[in-house]
């Protein structure tokens, strides 16, 4: 299906890749359903964008780049709602704040998102019972990850494009704990 986006534009995504959030995102409740777009560059960002409104995308990194150590808990009612037999192949993202001047962008690790792959169901978690940042500053990592890949941190947009992202070739990320 052929979706409209404020950032990215048109994008032709399959029904089949569309991620369900059935308590919604901090903020955003009502909006239930998402997508996964990343850009042909291999970013280290993906952006999750929303299906019925195309001006809410949220950048999105791999927590595990910014907190080596990175790790949460689950409890029965997490995974009932995403629908997982186990915490393997469950996926962990970060959402991303880049404001207008970029060295100040920080990650959310208090708050992650978990996906699960499989049924396409995600949920975002509070971790109360740990000590990570709301706001946690990731430029220097960014900086030093561009230049370990041999690669500008802020590529020419014109230079890439975007897609929507088929969940079946995202990273699985397993440090989660039932």
């Amino acid at each position: 299906m052929q979706l409209h986006t404020s950032r990215f534009g048109n994008l032709e995504v399959d029904e089949s890749d569309l991620i369900d959030f059935p308590e919604g995102i901090l903020g955003f409740s009502k909006i239930r359903q998402y997508f996964l777009v990343e850009r042909s560059d291999d970013s280290l960002f993906l952006w999750l964008q929303a299906v019925k409104k195309p001006t809410i995308a949220f950048p999105l990194l791999n927590p595990f780049l910014i907190e080596p150590n990175f790790q949460i808990e689950l409890d029965e009612n997490d995974v009932d709602t995403l629908s997982a037999e186990s915490v393997e192949g469950l996926q962990l993202y970060s959402i991303v704040t880049i404001p207008s001047d970029p060295t100040k962008m920080t990650a959310n690790l208090k708050a992650p998102l978990v996906l699960n792959p499989t049924k396409k169901k995600a949920k975002q978690i509070i971790l109360h019972s740990f000590d990570y940042p709301i706001r946690r500053g990731i430029f220097d990592v960014m900086e030093r990850l561009a230049n370990e890949a041999g690669r500008p941190l802020f590529a020419d947009p014109g230079s890439f494009t975007f897609r929507a992202s088929s969940l079946k070739g995202l990273p699985v990320q397993s440090s989660v704990a039932g």
